[in-house]
């Protein structure tokens, strides 16, 4: 089944908030609308109301409205002004030569270059020059020609100040609905995403390094929270502008904006070419992000070590490659951007300008077609804004093409295979285990377990023993389906547990690890890990029953004392205690301890064994072993080789046989005797 395209699934995550966006892109189209009105607004005051005032002007019989203008005791009214009451006495042109005002008799033309010599003005058209001879009006008597234009124009004016408040009201809830729905849309992603970390299989994390999944989980989605911000708030915004823009222009002068029409297709190949190389440059810098997020995490972890074999250096080398890396390719992307963004912005309004001025530069050249000085200003006005929105789109490219590189990597995590979470709860169950012809490996056909059967009686304390690579652990894992086998089956108390979900396989085991894991928080959230169906009375209980208040009460919060991450300000012996006094709290009907003893002095291993003992009590335990002397009370002991179970008994029988089991245990002993 062919996968759908990064871009249509982070369009299928914005349609899951669909009704803000909806809203917040028709309060923008709204908001836009009104800001564009200020051209028109502006052609309006300059052609009607400024230049507007020449022309033909009618004397009238007498002062009958604001639109009358007295002069020389006489009472005139522009030609568009007029009612049908008005009784006309003669006609009049109203010319401007210069900074100069004339007043004529009759009506004269209106285009074409004017000159005036005592009075006497010329008007030169295409063909002829006419003649006329006109009245000078003073500085003082031509105000009285544009008084009243004053009241129109506050108007026009107020009106355009409305206009603005209004947008911006428009324009600020546009701005809280596309920036509330980007945070949603990432909020959704970043759950989606750490719910599918815990469906994947145990051994994608084994191949992984945290730092890189770390990466996908953060980084990767901050860049993808950027794309929404950016895509909605600006290329959107910055698309129904430039859209506004054009219905404008072609409301003004549509043979113009047919030609700056060019300027689309132009832009879509611009932003195919930034994105066939921005493409490529992301994914070696999101890859090496991660790899540098997982370097800093291993650096962190294993600081201790670095220092002990003055590792320093070299840490340090492997860490200035990949940050070289990072650095190369991010400089290939800045000059990606400067040749694509402002420059080539800049070019192209220029080159535009020059089209325009040529256009009615050679336009004025007849007569008939010259445009109005308001006219002018309009187009000039949206064309500087025409360019506005297509910088801010072109400056968006890297941040466009960096987040869609980050939700590939981030769909390709979620594309991996998972299982339903199903804590459905199943009867606790009583630990009878059987493996019936198990055979396991981690790759391909290396099996690690061949052909494995065994069985434990619940209530039995078994132990598992064996060299390093025996098989031990994997057993382990198995049971707690952290993998599936390839060969056999394994059931408990009968139930296959392949029918069962992971979780519900689970919820009646325990663990104890040799090296036991605390989380931040406090010492009873990690014995309850949260969990309400452990009490803070159950936890402290399970906590004395294991022996571990003997070092709480010493702290000054006791039970409530902080924990930091990974639990290293306690004693191995410390954190061991309070692991078990978590298996104990969950009342486990499986218990596996994994050499839990292994790392424990002989003094810490004392109270250890105590709280063995209180956790074995009605379950069954499963003992992955490295001190022989540990388990030599085990219900039954199973030795193993290669994966095969070699030699099983108790401690007894398996010394009377006097087979490896004998030899690895008289080692141990010896061991122990030289160290006395």
């Amino acid at each position: 089944m062919r996968k759908k395209s990064t871009e249509k699934r982070l369009f299928q995550y914005a349609l899951q908030f669909k009704k803000k966006i909806i809203i917040g892109i028709l309060f923008l189209i709204i908001a836009t609308a009104l800001e564009l009105a200020g051209p028109l607004i502006a052609k309006t005051i300059i052609d009607d109301h400024i230049v507007g005032i020449e022309g033909t002007w009618y004397e009238i019989s007498g002062d009958n409205d604001r639109n009358t203008v007295e002069f020389n005791k006489r009472y005139y009214k522009r030609a568009d002004r007029m009612n049908e009451e008005d009784e006309i006495i003669s006609t009049n042109s109203l010319l401007q030569i210069g900074k100069e005002y004339y007043l004529v008799e009759g009506e004269v033309p209106i285009l074409g270059e004017r000159t005036v010599e005592d009075n006497t003005i010329s008007v030169k058209s295409q063909e002829e020059v006419t003649t006329f001879t006109g009245q000078k009006i003073s500085v003082s008597d031509i105000y009285s020609f544009f008084q009243p234009e004053q009241r129109p124009i506050l108007w026009l004016l107020a009106l355009y100040i409305g206009l603005l408040l209004i947008a911006g009201i428009f324009q600020f809830y546009k701005t809280f609905l596309l920036q509330q729905a980007s945070n949603q849309i990432v909020k959704k992603m970043r759950n989606d995403i750490f719910e599918h970390t815990q469906r994947i299989p145990i051994n994608y994390y084994v191949n992984q390094p945290a730092g890189k999944i770390v990466a996908r989980v953060t980084n990767d989605t901050e860049a993808i929270r950027d794309l929404y911000e950016r895509v909605l708030s600006i290329i959107v915004t910055s698309a129904i502008y430039m859209a506004g823009i054009f219905v404008a222009l072609f409301i003004l002068n549509a043979k113009l904006a047919v030609w700056f029409l060019l300027l689309i297709p132009l832009l879509l190949v611009w932003m195919r070419f930034y994105k066939f190389f921005g493409t490529k440059y992301n994914k070696v810098i999101r890859s090496t992000i991660s790899e540098i997020n997982g370097k800093i995490n291993e650096a962190i972890q294993g600081m201790t070590i670095i220092q002990a074999f003055r590792r320093e250096k070299q840490t340090k080398k492997e860490f200035e490659e990949l940050n070289t890396r990072h650095f190369k390719y991010q400089r290939k992307l800045l000059k990606l951007s400067a040749l694509t963004s402002y420059n080539l912005v800049t070019v192209f309004r220029n080159i535009a300008f020059v089209a325009f001025i040529w256009y009615f530069g050679t336009g004025s050249l007849n007569l008939e077609t010259i445009i109005s000085i308001g006219m002018l200003y309009a187009i000039v006005d949206l064309l500087t804004r025409l360019f506005e929105p297509v910088n801010d789109i072109v400056n968006q490219l890297p941040l466009l093409e960096q987040a869609r590189v980050a939700g590939g990597r981030v769909f390709e995590l979620l594309d991996l295979d998972g299982e339903e979470v199903n804590q459905k709860e199943i009867p606790r169950y009583k630990g009878n285990i059987k493996f019936d012809n198990v055979s396991f490996a981690y790759e391909k056909e290396e099996y690690v377990l061949k052909d494995l059967s065994l069985s434990i009686k619940d209530g039995e304390t078994v132990a598992f023993v064996g060299h390093t690579g025996s098989g031990k652990s994997s057993i382990m894992n198995l049971l707690f389906r952290f993998y599936d086998p390839q060969k056999g089956i394994i059931t408990i108390d009968g139930h296959d547990t392949s029918n069962w979900s992971r979780q519900q396989v689970r919820s009646h085991m325990g663990i104890v690890l040799q090296d036991p894991f605390l989380f931040s928080g406090t010492i009873i959230s990690n014995v309850t890990m949260n969990d309400p169906k452990i009490s803070r009375e159950r936890a402290i209980e399970a906590l004395k029953t294991v022996g571990a208040d003997r070092f709480i009460e010493k702290l000054p919060k006791k039970y409530d004392e902080r924990v930091t991450e990974g639990g290293s300000t306690y004693s191995l012996g410390e954190r061991q205690l309070i692991s078990f006094a978590r298996a104990l709290a969950f009342d486990p009907a499986i218990l596996i301890l994994d050499e839990a003893t292994a790392n424990i002095d002989t003094e810490t291993e004392n109270v250890i064994q105590h709280a063995l003992e209180v956790l074995k009590k009605g379950r069954t335990t499963l003992v992955i072993a490295h001190r022989l002397s540990t388990i030599q009370q085990a219900d039954n002991i199973f030795v193993l080789e290669h994966g095969k179970i070699i030699e099983e008994g108790n401690h007894e029988q398996l010394i009377a046989e006097k087979g490896t089991y004998y030899q690895m245990y008289k080692m141990q002993q010896g061991i122990s005797q030289r160290a006395v």
